[in-house]
């Protein structure tokens, strides 16, 4: 069983940065997938950033340039640093974590899922 926390959500003035992580207990290769989605209210939940074994990373169009995934595979930890944040970047964000090596982009190819962190950017 995997479990994940999330922490460093907040709220923040547009511009602002924040930093998100994602410690993850249990079974957790470095090869796994880990990723970051996020849903607005009555809105999807939509696929932000993702990393896997080799350095590789992904980006949604909205975030590319302004937000880095990043992991510690000795903490079995995941960050996303987000700058220049922006009042549509308003959500709850989650963690998620995906064994079966399938595409970033999907969130049905994540097995775990965070209990999220709420990211509030006023303007």
């Amino acid at each position: 069983q995997v479990q994940l926390v999330e922490s460093g959500g907040g709220l923040v003035q547009a511009g602002d940065s924040l930093r998100l992580s994602c410690a993850a207990s249990g079974r957790i290769f470095s090869s796994s997938l880990m990723g970051w989605f996020r849903q607005a209210p009555g809105k999807e939940r939509e696929f932000v950033a993702a990393t896997r074994f080799g350095g590789y990373t992904y980006y949604a169009d909205s975030v590319k340039g302004r937000f880095t995934i990043s992991r510690d595979n000795a903490k079995n930890t995941v960050y996303l640093q987000m700058n220049s944040l922006k009042p549509e970047d308003t959500a709850v964000y989650y963690c998620a974590v995906g064994l079966r090596g399938g595409s970033a982009y999907a969130a049905n190819e994540y097995n775990y899922w965070g209990q999220g962190t709420q990211v509030t950017v006023s303007s």
